[in-house]
């Protein structure tokens, strides 16, 4: 099988040499590097650090002077070289290693022309950047990854979790659940399992920085196993998303529903005054979490109920109310 063939293109004004072994071994899961380049002026001291690892790893420093002060020379001659490559030389792919968000314009329009993007940069990498790419890698977490032994990885993992509790990652986790729990609703409602590639796949579609070992996993699937509201279900090879459906909360809820319901006698209750009596009741109700996308369909699916609409709302009526 052919490897994919990607360019690998680092601006070393913006990254440091201490990442490039981290660098080299997350690209090769990629495919096979048939560009190596490095942009930067070699005069400046501050480019002193990179002899060693540019002989080591056999990547080619482009030399590029800072004409005038102020003025990055470095990114225009960087981009120059990878829109030649796009048009001169057959690849697949590109990965540009910078935590510079000038570079945002060069990932898009590489994407727009079907070519792959990974992105690398620090954690300041503008969310510009990222979200221009394919996919996006912290470096720091690279490295750290790459460094840490074993021992050091649980106890930083436990330490991280209690860090993260109440900081903001937290919210991007939340969003992380809720974006899983929408892509098993649309499969549910084409009758499609949700295998656990195609999570990743989509996760790294909505979030290209999007990486597990940030939250102190290695596999997309334990860290999944993290959230309350989903299960995986594994058969032989193939292992599948799953909502949890806790049954005691779901009988109770459903109870509680239908009482309201028949309580309400023959006009019924409107979907509105329902829904606020359900969340005042379960303060964390929500409707997708039971497979469905609508309140509405939510109703319907109960046995002797149906909706009626008089022009302003929706009622949900308890069928054999209205016989009686």
């Amino acid at each position: 099988m052919i490897e994919d063939r990607i360019a690998l293109l680092i601006d070393a004004d913006n990254v440091s040499a201490k990442y490039i072994k981290p660098i080299m071994d997350e690209l090769s899961k990629y495919g096979n590097i048939t560009y190596k380049r490095i942009y930067g002026d070699w005069t400046s001291p501050y480019n002193l650090s990179w002899k060693e690892v540019l002989l080591q790893n056999s990547i080619t420093p482009i030399q590029q002077f800072s004409y005038t002060y102020g003025k990055n020379a470095t990114d225009s001659a960087m981009i120059i070289d990878a829109m030649d490559m796009l048009y001169t030389s057959e690849l697949e792919g590109f990965c540009l290693v910078s935590s510079d968000s000038d570079f945002t314009k060069l990932a898009s329009r590489l994407r727009e022309n079907g070519k792959l993007v990974i992105g690398m940069g620090e954690e300041k990498t503008p969310i510009p950047f990222r979200k221009a790419c394919d996919i996006f890698t912290v470096l720091e977490v690279l490295l750290e990854d790459s460094t840490m032994e074993n021992t050091e990885k649980v106890q930083a993992a436990a330490s991280s979790a209690k860090e993260l509790k109440h900081s903001s990652v937290d919210v991007v986790k939340n969003q992380i659940e809720e974006a899983v729990i929408k892509i098993i609703m649309e499969n549910q409602n084409d009758n499609k399992e949700t295998g656990l590639g195609e999570v990743g796949s989509r996760l790294l579609k909505l979030y290209p920085d999007f990486d597990v070992r940030r939250y102190g996993y290695s596999l997309l699937s334990k860290f999944l196993e993290t959230f309350p509201k989903l299960k995986l279900k594994q058969d032989g090879t193939k292992v599948s998303v799953m909502l949890y459906e806790d049954k005691s909360r779901k009988d109770l809820l459903e109870e509680y529903i239908l009482q309201q319901i028949k309580n309400a006698g023959k006009q019924g209750v409107s979907l509105g005054t329902l829904g606020n009596r359900i969340r005042n009741r379960f303060g964390d109700f929500k409707v997708h979490d039971y497979g469905y996308s609508q309140f509405k369909s939510y109703i319907q699916s109960f046995r002797d109920v149906k909706i009626e609409d008089d022009g302003e709302q929706n009622w949900a009526i308890y069928v054999k109310n209205m016989e009686s």
